[in-house]
């Protein structure tokens, strides 16, 4: 720290006073001029002195001292001091007090901290004398500044740890790969602290770096990926121009050579070989074969083909987008028969091959591909993939329709026998022949009803049934002219009173259920016995309609309210079929225009209108008869009725009554009269479900009755047993049994007995009764008619 001491010489002759010298640098911001009178060694002559401020110039000091004692920086005084303790120096500014310390009695100033200049490089401080005594500044307050000075203290750092680069392969000798930056904390104008020089430690002879621009660029031509792929170069910063001596930082560099499509595909062996059964459907894989690319990506995209060779409208290949491997599928259907052995060229080719590597070859390579075919059991083969038969409609049952042929392509050629899938014609309406196909009609065809029919034909080897073969047989029905054209629909029609001849008065139209190949054709004419209407005529409007018209001028709805007009309409097919349709025609009131009004005759006989006092008399009786009504509702339900049998020779088959709600058809456990016909099928004794006895007593079992039992004797006994019995229903039923007897020639006619048995009676023996049982022969004879 010896370069002070010219520093402190400097200040000390700043502030010694010249006479009548102009300051050269005053940098304070006021002066003035003192008057001093007095005698001198000049005989008395009056003397003047001019007071200068501060004059400052700049400190320097050295960063990072790290010497035993406080750094000196300098010294302030004025000529004002007189040495004597009576001024005080003072000092502010940026570090005063801490960084920077002043000794306020002699004006020394002192770096008390050791100094950085990448932190701070330049301090600016203020100074003033003070007169202790007064406490007024005698020298007015100067700024001055401290300076530090570089030192070489920091060494170069890159703006990254580690830098990732990537550079395609082949590429030339000179190709920049990455720049890599390093910077230098110290002052950059102040010697060659700052001053980086670059240089490549690790990573030669593939690479160099610039030394200035730290551009790192290859070194060696053609590297290629597929030998080394990743590099590491370690590049060094050194700062002093990387002189001796300076200080210096690395990093690291990752480079990856990335790929181009500079190598050709190539097949690891020129022959393969596969083999498929023969009974392989199209589009079944036969195997997979690789033509190895050492590029990666888009670079090793390969395209498999078939070039040549005599399988190739057999098979087919293709690229597995994934893996990279040509997938060889069967195009059409094998014969083994046919032949046993194709050969195939097959070919491998780069989709995106680099124009700039192509001199090194053909991006493509071939294999030679042998599949053999081996022989299976195949099933029958028809000679159609499918059969449209035509039958007509009227074929008689047993025709035959068309003819299926299977046969079968093994060598054995093994006998085929033929079927119908059932499930396709669940009516049984077709049957073929099993031995040579043949279809005929096994029920009666309506076209109206199915018009097509679609069947599976079954052809399956008789030595081997697990060999089958399936056929859809389409059957069209041809229509025959079996159904007659009828009206379109209903039609309701009327004329009006006021109509005039020759007036239309409904247009009809006929459907008919038939498809005759060239389309409907109807022909509309009057019955014979109406051809010659004297009220209305029919014609014929050639387009399968007809217009009804009026012949004559009026109609009357008081003599005839409604005319009936059988129409007989024609077809044009073979044979011709005829309906005869019969047509309501209504006479109507109508106004000027022809809209109807009207169509009931009993218009007539009404008023034209009612006055307000005939239309409230009306409405009076109508209430008086409604009071009339519920009167005699009311009282006919006071009434008592009147006994159920009036006398004992009112025979009836079974009269039930009770005087609570019973439930009503299904209510069959009160008694069953079958029993008084059939004794042994009645059913035990049970209670009755629609009243709760007051007491439940033990059922009690009644001794079994024999066929030849008298009937009046069985009635009495049941008839003590319920009289015995406080719990036999019902309680309070009337039940009322009558017998005719034996002498009746016609045996008992009464329903008892249908209630026992479940048939249907035969009362065919009625119509032999004569004419008196005419009547009751018809109503149970026509009983099966009806259920029909």
């Amino acid at each position: 720290m010896r370069t002070y001491s010219l520093t402190v010489l400097l200040w000390s002759c700043m502030f010694h006073v010249i006479h009548m010298m102009p300051s050269q640098k005053r940098t304070n911001k006021h002066s003035h001029s003192e008057r001093i009178t007095g005698l001198s060694e000049n005989g008395g002559k009056t003397l003047h002195r001019t007071k200068r401020g501060w004059m400052w110039n700049q400190f320097f000091l050295l960063e990072e001292y790290i010497g035993p004692d406080t750094q000196y920086v300098g010294k302030l005084h004025t000529d004002q001091d007189k040495g004597d303790g009576n001024l005080k120096y003072i000092l502010t500014g940026d570090g005063a007090g801490s960084l920077f310390i002043i000794d306020e009695n002699t004006g020394d100033i002192h770096a008390a901290k050791k100094l950085d200049r990448e932190e701070k490089s330049l301090y600016v401080l203020r100074a003033k004398a003070i007169d202790r005594k007064t406490g007024r500044q005698v020298e007015p307050e100067s700024e001055f500044i401290i300076k530090i000075h570089d030192i070489n203290d920091n060494e170069p750092k890159f703006t990254k740890d580690m830098y990732t680069a990537s550079i395609p392969e082949m590429s030339g000798v000179g190709t920049p790969v990455i720049q890599v930056t390093a910077t230098d904390a110290d002052d950059a104008n102040y010697g060659n602290s700052a001053k980086v020089v670059y240089s490549i430690l690790q990573g030669q002879p593939y690479f160099s770096v610039d030394p200035e621009t730290g551009i790192i660029k290859t070194a060696l031509p053609d590297m290629s990926r597929e030998n080394r792929e990743q590099y590491q170069v370690v590049i060094q910063a050194k700062d002093m121009g990387g002189q001796m001596g300076g200080l210096s930082g690395t990093t690291t560099v990752n480079i990856t050579l990335t790929d181009v499509n500079d190598n050709p595909p190539r097949f690891p062996q020129s022959t393969y070989q596969f083999s498929s059964p023969e009974s392989a459907p199209p589009g079944t894989p036969l195997g997979r074969i690789k033509a190895n690319d050492p590029d990666v990506g888009e670079n090793a995209e390969i395209e498999y083909s078939i070039s040549n060779g005599d399988g190739s409208d057999m098979f087919d290949i293709v690229t597995d987008k994934d893996t990279q491997e040509g997938i060889i599928t069967v195009k059409k259907r094998l014969d083994f028969e046919n032949k046993m052995l194709y050969t195939l060229r097959v070919e491998a080719t780069n989709t995106h091959p680099d124009p700039r590597f192509l001199q090194l070859g053909p991006f493509k390579d071939t294999a030679l591909v042998k599949i053999s075919v081996e022989d299976t059991d195949e099933p029958p083969v028809f000679s159609r993939p499918c059969y449209l038969i035509e039958a007509d409609e009227d074929a008689k049952e047993g025709s035959i329709i068309g003819q299926v042929v299977a046969h079968d392509p093994d060598i054995t050629k093994n006998a085929i026998k033929y079927s119908v899938d059932r499930h396709t014609d669940l009516d049984r309406i077709f049957n073929i022949y099993s031995g040579n196909g043949s279809l005929f009609i096994s029920k009666p065809l309506d076209r109206e009803e199915t018009p097509w029919h679609n069947i599976t034909v079954i052809a399956t080897e008789i030595n081997n049934p697990k060999q089958s073969s399936q056929i859809p047989v389409f059957i069209r029905i041809l229509d025959i002219n079996d159904h007659a054209p009828e009206f379109a629909k209903y039609y309701e029609t009327f004329v009006c009173e006021n109509a005039k001849a020759g007036q239309l008065i409904q247009t009809v139209s006929a459907v008919d259920k038939d498809d005759p190949p060239q389309g409907h054709k109807f022909f509309f004419e009057l019955v014979p016995e109406f051809a010659v209407h004297p009220n209305f005529s029919i014609v014929d409007n050639k387009d399968n309609t007809a217009g009804i018209m009026t012949r004559r001028n009026g109609y009357s709805r008081s003599k005839m309210s409604t005319y009936l007009l059988p129409i007989i309409i024609f077809d044009n097919d073979y044979p011709i079929q005829s309906s005869t349709g019969t047509l309501t025609i209504r006479v109507c009131a109508c106004d000027s225009w022809g809209n109807m009004q009207s169509c009931n005759a009993e218009a007539f006989l009404l008023p034209a209108g009612l006055s307000t006092g005939a239309l409230v008399a009306i409405l009076l009786c109508i209430i008086i008869l409604l009071v009339l009504v519920v009167l005699f509702t009311a009282l006919k339900r006071q009434r008592k009725k009147e006994p159920l049998i009036i006398s004992k020779d009112d025979v009836r088959d079974n009269i039930v009554t009770y005087n609570d709600e019973g439930g009503g058809e299904e209510d069959t456990q009160a008694f069953d009269i079958g029993t008084l016909r059939n004794p042994e099928a009645r059913e035990e004794s049970k209670m009755r479900r629609d009243v709760i006895p007051e007491t439940i007593f033990q059922i009690r079992r009644t001794a079994p009755l024999w066929e030849n039992i008298d009937v009046q004797d069985f009635i009495h006994r049941r008839l003590k047993e319920n009289d015995l019995d406080p719990a036999a229903p019902p309680y309070d039923s009337l039940a009322t049994y009558a017998y005719e007897g034996n002498d009746s020639i016609a045996n008992s006619l009464s329903s008892l007995e249908s209630l026992t048995t479940e048939g249907n009676q035969d009362y065919d023996y009625l119509s032999d009764w004569g004419p008196r049982f005419k009547k009751l022969a018809d109503m149970y004879g026509g009983e099966d008619s009806d259920r029909d």
